[in-house]
């Protein structure tokens, strides 16, 4: 898929949990997009796991590379 000159690659780096959970969700306010995908990671056993102690308020790089590898790009 080719993007347009008004869609912007998605940057592997430091993403708050809403931060990314917006990028997912962006019709959702926060609180909704945050619990969403929650709820997506919590549903795939192979990203919960290797999310294992996510509780901090940020992803790091590494987790944010797994999350896309497991659901895509937002």
């Amino acid at each position: 898929m080719t993007k347009t000159q008004t869609e912007t690659s998605f940057v592997l780096r430091q993403y708050g949990k809403s931060e990314l959970a917006l990028l997912y969700f962006p019709h959702l306010t926060q609180q909704s997009a945050w619990r969403k995908l929650n709820r997506w990671i919590s549903l795939n056993p192979t990203l919960r796991q290797q999310l294992e102690g996510y509780e901090l308020r940020t992803f790091t790089p590494r987790q944010v590379a797994l999350i896309v590898e497991q659901l895509g790009e937002p």
